[in-house]
């Protein structure tokens, strides 16, 4: 995995646990299999702003035959940022179909991107040359920014 994939695995996870916690809905109707496509549908149109954001910043140097190939290739770059987000909308869809109640599902939603965010920003420290000890400490702060949109989801609700 490049570091511009861990990136994209990084923010599409940070995203899907973001609008995990914002689409609890304590008192109203439990809707998890709609929760599960707003989120694929926001992973997918982030992924796809982001590879044409991409594309535009640096089309520049393509020759104008190589354009539409540069923006095929900065579009496909992204597919980590909605790979990221396929374990929450896995969740959300096995929560609609076993009738797992919402409160407990988005806990463990925002657990597992959690432990995702240590793994990655464990993998990303060591790719980046650091020590065992410097990339747990690495995986720890991005476990740390998992805790803090938990934490932050319990406060405003």
């Amino acid at each position: 995995m490049t570091s511009r994939e861990l990136y994209s695995a990084v923010y599409g996870t940070v995203l899907a646990s973001a609008l995990l916690a914002a689409l609890q809905r304590d008192g109203d109707q439990y809707t998890p299999y709609y929760d599960a496509v707003w989120v694929l549908v926001t992973a997918t149109t982030a992924a796809l702003a982001h590879g044409y954001a991409n594309h535009m910043a640096t089309h520049r140097k393509e020759t104008p035959g190589h354009r539409w190939q540069g923006l095929l290739r900065h579009l496909w770059e992204e597919w980590p940022l909605v790979a990221a987000a396929l374990p929450t909308v896995a969740l959300l869809l096995a929560s609609g179909a076993f009738g797992w109640p919402e409160g407990p599902s988005t806990l463990v939603g925002l657990g597992v991107d959690a432990a995702m965010l240590f793994g990655l920003g464990v993998l990303a420290a060591r790719r980046s040359g650091y020590g065992r000890g410097g990339a747990v400490l690495v995986g720890a702060a991005d476990l740390a920014l998992g805790v803090l949109i938990a934490s932050a989801n319990a406060v405003i609700k």
